[in-house]
């Protein structure tokens, strides 16, 4: 192959990959509301854990 219509060939490649990079993070940055949701979901097991698991017997 010609190296100069490899060399363009690479270029549109990582034309198209650094589009689909940039729509990826878009997609990702319109998912930040639930990293809350998880964020609250598992404090909220955190908490419940605590209040289930024994308390430990103190000796007076």
């Amino acid at each position: 192959m010609h190296p100069e219509t490899h060399l363009a060939l690479h270029h549109t490649r990582a034309t198209d990959l650094r589009a689909e990079a940039a729509a990826h993070r878009l997609a990702a940055q319109a998912r930040r509301p639930y990293a809350i949701r998880t964020r609250l979901g598992w404090t909220l097991v955190e908490v419940g854990l605590r209040l289930a698991s024994p308390r430990p017997a103190f000796a007076h």
